[in-house]
């Protein structure tokens, strides 16, 4: 199927060359970054009914469609909260475009509806992105996002009446509710509402703002900005005890940030940490005493302390050192450090008195992931979800009390986990660093080099690829296909030096690490280089695009989904501006050279051999702007010459991915491997 001939609509050209410090750049599709425009959506319709006639043409489709829709429909569960004396969790009953948040006054019985997002639309594009539960639980603030987009109107709900309050709170994206202990109201932050500031700073000028119960968002009590600085962003958060609002301060994904706090209700707002040097997460206090995870002179994490009171000497003091494991994220539930740690790729969870003295490891059900853990100081239990390759996601209690892990809700999936099996490898980039990798598949598996695999990577802003569970990955190994899963340079996985080593000038290293993961699939009789499918997202769409440039005879199939792919001109749309600490910076001489050397538009060749493309992206994506698929997708077009196929499916109503309905990820998964089966050759 990958040497039928392709038409593609022809396409305008224009003069439009760009200097860069004496190198002349052409951009001849520079008019594509207009995607609002009637030429720009007209050449995507013609694209979509190329992309979907390939795709859809056959038996691969629907047979796919068929079995996705059987594996979904099984119950999830998600985050579990509790607040007061009820407890909220999500739930969804198989094949529900959202789930559905639910309550309940005890631990037993089935609860009962909150927030039901799919009753907000028929197409299941409103997503419920967010929540936030006052102290005493009787109160839900929310975030209603629609078609994808970053961008947030937040409500409240009243869980004893079941009425919603009058007021909704617009201009929020990423945003954060810290709810005061007496639930009169809670501090967020937002950004300018629209037309106050010129359009390029929308996602500038960040604010923290005071929002008391029906009232309306007018009324608001700005508490804190910082006109100089308007690409800051302050991000809320109050301590158990209420005495202190702390603000998180930080610049675009750069993972340093600084920290101020003032007392409560209105104490003047110092500045504690001010040198945006490291990374400070705070994660509780005992009065003055506040507690941080840091990465300050320790890549890898540890925990200090430190009295604002300055009752001492101002400085840190380090209660739990850094270890040859990297510390993820830290909680204080029953007055117990909960301390989240990466060993090779897979999580634990271990804790420690206050003091920072070592109590015990949580023994988990097998190497994999642990969700977002939740409880308070005060609490006797806490929950965190866990997941593996073949452990569907689960909610787990721990009870302190008992010294007791309790499985709670567990899905039923229709699969024998018995007959999968996943190892994890350890192989050598092209620099000799040792990488490690995850490969799943069934048992039995005869490494012949005959099998069809799928190398899945991300490589950037600290993202750590871990063990998950995924039914279209299932679908995938159930027809004798391979995953793996290589986590590459530029994550956290170990550390900071990890990310280092995959950002600015040694980006590099990310691609070199992919690549070699690949060569190593094919050296151990995994696969072929025919049989070898590549797929990443966003920053893992940059990765395979850059990796099939470079190599593109290594691969059999390449799937970019939402991709960065400009690398001259990302930072001038959306929030790419910051993404710089991350990328680096195109108008700085010595940032382009690198940006350029990579640049995935900038580095297709005429004539080249590539291997079959999906492109993937979505028409509201307002994070990675669709025209840097849009100019990836017309340029591999003109310029390759054989006939593989260049496709580019453009999602409606989708955004970057999140909150994206059941219905639309089975439909965008049913056409990827689609996709891959027509050009693998999977029977």
């Amino acid at each position: 199927m990958k040497d039928e001939l392709i038409r593609y609509p022809s396409l305008r050209k224009t003069d439009v060359v760009e200097d860069y410090n004496g190198v002349k750049v052409p951009d001849p599709y520079r008019w594509m970054e207009e995607v609002e425009s009637a030429e720009v959506k007209k050449w995507v319709e013609a694209q979509n009914e190329i992309t979907y006639g390939f795709l859809r043409k056959g038996k691969e489709f629907d047979e796919i469609s068929m079995r996705l829709r059987e594996l979904w429909n099984f119950e999830k569960f998600g985050l579990f909260v509790k607040r007061g004396e009820r407890y909220f969790f999500f739930r969804n009953d198989g094949l529900q475009n959202q789930s559905v948040l639910y309550v309940k006054e005890g631990l037993k019985g089935a609860g009962k509806v909150a927030i039901d997002p799919n009753t907000w639309s028929d197409d299941g594009t409103s997503a419920l992105e967010r929540i936030a539960v006052s102290k005493d639980g009787n109160l839900i603030a929310y975030g209603r996002g629609e078609s994808g987009s970053d961008w947030q109107d937040v409500r409240i709900l009243d869980i004893q009446t079941g009425k919603e309050l009058p007021e909704t709170l617009h201009w929020c994206r990423f945003s954060q509710i810290a709810w005061k202990n007496d639930g009169s109201g809670f501090y967020y932050n937002r950004y300018p509402e629209a037309g106050s500031v010129a359009d390029e700073d929308r996602n500038n000028y960040s604010r923290v703002c005071f929002h008391k119960l029906n009232t309306s968002q007018d009324e608001d009590e700005l508490v804190y900005e910082d006109r100089d600085n308007k690409e800051l962003i302050f991000t809320p958060f109050l301590t158990e005890d209420g005495a202190y609002l702390i603000l998180h301060v930080s610049h675009g994904t750069d993972r340093r940030n600084r920290i101020y706090y003032r007392r409560e209700p209105d104490g003047r707002f110092v500045k504690l940490l001010d040198k945006m040097e490291s990374k400070y997460l705070f994660i509780h206090n005992q009065g003055s005493v506040f507690f941080f995870l840091t990465d300050l002179d320790a890549p890898r994490g540890r925990i200090v302390v430190i009295d604002v009171a300055g009752s001492g000497d101002g400085r840190f003091k380090e209660i739990i050192p850094e270890t040859e494991d990297t510390l993820q994220s830290g909680i204080v539930v029953n007055n117990r450090m909960v301390l989240k740690y990466m060993h090779h790729a897979c999580n634990k969870l271990v804790l420690y008195d206050l003091e920072g003295g070592f109590l015990k490891e949580i023994a988990l059900p097998t190497f994999g992931t642990v969700g977002t853990v939740t409880g308070k100081s005060y609490h006797k239990e806490m929950f965190f979800l866990f997941t593996s390759f073949h452990y569907p996601t689960s909610v787990f209690r721990f009870d302190f009390e008992e010294d007791e892990l309790e499985l709670i809700a567990e899905p039923d999936v229709e699969f024998n986990p018995d007959e999968y099996e996943t190892k994890q490898v350890f192989y050598s980039s092209r620099d000799g660093t040792r990488i490690p990798m995850f490969i799943t598949h069934r048992k039995g598996l005869n490494l012949d080099g005959r099998n069809p695999v799928i190398l899945n990577g991300y490589g950037g802003f600290t993202v750590s690829r871990l063990p998950v569970f995924s039914i279209s990955n299932l679908a995938w190994i159930e027809k004798g296909g391979i995953f793996a899963l290589a986590n590459i340079r530029g994550g956290n996985e170990y550390g900071e030096e990890w990310h280092k080593a995959g950002m600015l000038s040694r980006k590099q290293n990310v691609f070199d690490d992919f690549i070699s993961a690949a060569e190593y699939l094919i050296e151990n009789k995994y696969t072929r280089e025919g049989k070898l499918a590549i797929s990443g997202g966003s920053n893992g769409g940059l990765l395979v695009a850059a990796s099939m440039l470079q190599r593109p005879g290594l691969f059999g199939a390449v799937v970019c989904g939402v991709p960065v792919i400009d690398m001259l001109r990302y930072h001038k749309w959306t929030i790419g501006k910051y993404w710089v600490p991350e990328y680096g910076d195109p108008d700085n001489p010595d940032h382009f050279k690198f940006l350029y050397a990579y640049s995935p538009l900038h580095n297709i060749m005429k004539g080249a051999e590539y291997p079959p493309v999906l492109i993937t992206t979505a028409d509201t994506d307002d994070r990675v702007w669709p025209a840097h698929s849009f100019k990836f997708t017309a340029t591999l077009q003109e310029k390759s010459t054989c006939n593989n196929p260049v496709l580019l499916r453009v999602e409606r109503k989708a955004g970057h991915g999140h909150g994206k309905p059941t219905a639309k990820l089975i439909e965008q998964a049913a056409d990827i491997y689609s996709f891959l089966f027509k050009t693998l050759d999977v029977k």
